[in-house]
Order: structure tokens, then sequence, then C-alpha cells
């Protein structure tokens, strides 16, 4: 979803659509266990079936709100090129988490705006700012204005104790036309490689999630914050019941940041990359099923090297939830603070170990105002940087990359045409690129060879 005033759609050869309440692109999709309490119970007889939701929505109902946002858009008559602004809006959900006016939304509802608005359940109506806006996850943090009470709030529940099968309710602003709830189970947790963010593992829900439903609450049957719905699966840009949402670990790391004064979340790493186990994996390494993730490279003396993780371990779970590829990796480390110490099993030699390991800071310095701006030749307007791993990764690349990144290209200059934000340049007339002075007037007629999210091309630009 492209246009930010309601749930979008992003079309897809096989015809499905990833609607970011909405924006994305999705891939293939990976579930992976959890560690989960077992005290649920099917019901019984016929009163049971008669039982209500309204308790849990009377409790929760009233955290949650609905958004307005304006802003105005820079573009270009694309007949005269005259300079001009367009307004633009959106509108979507959020929940009240603090007393005090602190309110939890998705980043894409209030991306860019200038004039947000919030409007509780009870119509009254609360001029709203960003705290913090973290992209990766597509959590934002608002701040309403002129609160002068306690407002009800929703409790973040990040114990992770639910589990597939459990019953929620989805609360929201769906189309714009106030308040709705809807049911639904969970349909599967810790999904990742969904194309919606490169940190996050979301639960999968079957509740109708639409347009406007975007930031809104997910909410279990303790009236508690369990996710904020965030993208669907979809053909019409409706719901077909594929809905997604941000976990309550993620949202609690970004509302503690936000409220703790920082600007940015810092997402720590483990300094280990590594390949899902196939089962052509698991068969090599006599495994009984495809399990983990085996460690391809391990950053020298990072966390994961000092913790004694070497190449071919197959890491199996962080503090007890289980790891099957490399985003569920990158979330269980993301939503720890830097140098905590995580728990980390390993199967080495036919056998399973456990070791800590303190993570931390990814190096290196991720600032992109040191960026170098290209004034002439082909790259005009594109601003890159050599990477470090701390770079690489606020830029949304692989922190084990090295080369030349992408920070910014300018919409009017003759790069953008080809280029964009997280780019990797890897060649220029089938020379390796490795310092960004190598990209400074190259001609018309060039090849350059990019990576982009994981894919390789050569363009020969005229």
């Amino acid at each position: 979803m492209i246009d930010r005033t309601t749930m979008k759609t992003s079309s897809l050869a096989i015809a499905i659509a990833l609607t970011l309440a909405a924006c994305g692109q999705p891939d293939s999709s990976k579930a992976q266990d959890g560690v989960f309490a077992d005290n649920r119970v099917v019901p019984g007889d016929a009163t049971s079936m008669k039982a209500s939701f309204a308790p849990v929505v009377r409790e929760a109902a009233p955290a949650v709100v609905n958004i307005s946002a304006r802003g105005v858009q820079q573009v270009r008559d694309p007949f005269w090129g005259i300079p001009g602004q367009r307004q633009t809006g959106s509108i979507g959900s959020g929940v009240i988490v603090r007393p005090d006016g602190v309110v939890v939304t998705n980043n894409h509802v209030v991306e860019n705006m200038q004039q947000i608005r919030v409007t509780l359940n009870d119509r009254r109506e609360f001029p709203a700012r960003v705290v913090l806006a973290d992209e990766r996850s597509d959590i934002a943090v608002l701040q309403l204005e002129g609160v002068n009470e306690r407002l009800p709030i929703l409790n973040i529940d990040d114990r992770e104790e639910q589990q597939v099968g459990d019953l929620v309710l989805a609360i929201g602003n769906p189309f714009g036309v106030g308040q709705t709830v809807t049911n639904g189970i969970i349909s599967a947790l810790n999904r990742t490689e969904t194309g919606i963010s490169d940190s996050s593992s979301f639960i999968q829900t079957d509740a109708a999630i639409n347009p406007g439903n975007s930031g809104g609450a997910l909410v279990d049957m303790d009236g508690d914050l369990i996710g904020i719905n965030t993208a669907i699966f979809s053909r019409s840009g409706s719901s077909s019941g594929v809905g997604f949402a941000v976990p309550a670990t993620m949202v609690r790391r970004v509302v503690d940041s936000a409220v703790g004064g920082a600007t940015a979340v810092v997402r720590p790493w483990l300094g280990v990359k590594g390949e899902t186990v196939t089962a052509d994996i698991a068969r090599s390494l006599g495994l009984e099923r495809p399990q983990g993730l085996v460690v391809t490279e391990v950053w020298p003396n990072g966390p994961g090297a000092r913790a004694g993780i070497r190449q071919g371990d197959v890491i199996t779970a962080i503090d007890g939830a289980e790891i099957n590829d490399q985003g569920g990796l990158n979330f269980r480390v993301g939503t720890r603070e830097p140098n905590e110490t995580v728990q980390i099993s390993v199967l080495r030699d036919g056998r399973v170990q456990s070791v800590d390991a303190r993570v931390q800071r990814l190096p290196g310095d991720a600032d992109p105002d040191k960026a170098l701006l290209i004034r002439q030749g082909v790259l005009t307007g594109a601003q890159v940087l050599a990477l470090n791993p701390a770079l690489a990764d606020s830029l949304g690349g692989d922190p084990f990359t090295s080369g030349v990144i992408v920070g910014s290209v300018n919409p009017r200059g003759y790069a953008a045409r080809f280029l964009a934000r997280g780019d990797l340049i890897l060649a220029v007339n089938g020379r390796a690129v490795t310092n960004p002075q190598q990209l400074e007037n190259i001609p018309r007629g060039a090849q350059i060879t990019l990576q982009r999210r994981g894919q390789q091309a050569t363009l020969l630009v005229r």
C-alpha cells in the first residue's frame, strides 16, 4: 500500500496482496513454536456456548482510539514540472497505554503527517504529537496534549502465553465508521518473513481487520493488549481472514524507549548470521526434523563469538523461544536492551548446549548525515556511505555486508530513476566498489551492479 490515506494493496504475481493497514510486499511465511501456559478448556455445554465477549469489550474498548492525521506532500507537476504541494491524510486506530495520554499506533498511520487528532471512545478529541516513530516495527508512540485527568488504558501483556486457537478480539476504526469489535482466534504465532518488517515476528489472526484498523488493539480474553494490528493478506484490500499484529513484546520495547526519552529504538545484536535448517540440511546434520538456524557467519569479537558460538552450530532457541530463521533470531534479540544477557540453546556435535551471551549495540557509526552527496554523473542526488554493521542495520541492510550503501536519494536527482534508499552498490563496469568516492562523476552508459532486498541486478544506465 503506497497511498497512506487508507489501507492499501500491493499486487503480487500470485494475485495476493499485503495490505499494511497497510504496506509491504509478502514473501513466504514461517511460523515458530513458542513457550506458553496450558490452562485452556473447550466449551462443554450450551450455556458456555452462549457466553458473551461483552465483559471484555467493556474493559478494553475505552482505551482504543480513532486517529486522523493530515500532512502536506511536496509534488511536481508531471507535465510542466512545476513544484507544488498536495494535502494528504490518513485514518487509523490507536491504544492508550498510559493514563497520562501515551498512545500506541502504527507508524504508517502518522508518518509524514503534521496534524494528528485523536478521538476517544467517549468522543472527546485531543491533538497529539509523535514522541517516537519506529519504522522497522511499524510502531509509533504519541502523546496526547491537554490531558488533565487519568485516561483509561490497556495493559500490555508481553508474557507470550498465547497459544494457537486462543480467542482474541480486534478493536479499531475500520473504514472510518467508528469503533468496531471483531472476534477470531490466533491462527499462528511467530510469523516471520512476511515482507512486512525485517525485525518483527507477528501474531496471525482471523479476526476481521480492515482499512482503518491499523494501529488498533488485538486483545485476549483477559482484556489485555497482546498486539497492535498492522497488516493483512488480501486480494481485495479487505479482510480475508489473514491478519497480522505486532506482538506486545515489541510494542513494550518501543513504548519503554519513548517514555525513557529515547529518540530511536536501539536494537542490539548477537553478531551471528545463519540459514534456516531445511529438510536436506537436517538430514546432513543427522537431525530428527528440520529445526533451528545453522550458523554460517560469526562477527569477530561480537557477542556471539565471545559466548563461544561457532560456525556450523545450530541455534534452536533463545530464552526458551524456538528459533527457526534469521527473522526469528533478530526479533528475539531486538526486543532486549543492549547489554542484557540471553540464554541460547545450541546444537553442536549432536548435543544440545546452553550458552549465555550479552547482546550489544551494533558496532560502527549509524549517522546518515556523514554520507557523501554525489553532485555529478548518473548518481547525482544520491547520498552514499561506506558500510558498517550499525549503518547497514539502520538502513534495513545486512549488518554483515561490506561496501557502499545508498542512504537517501533526492527525488529530483538523476539517480532517483533507478536507486532507492538501502540499495547496495556492488560494482561499476565490473569493478568492485569499496568506498563512496568511486561513485563520483560516473558517465551515462555505465553498468552498475546493485543489490536490493537480497536480489542482485546489473543495470545499464543511460
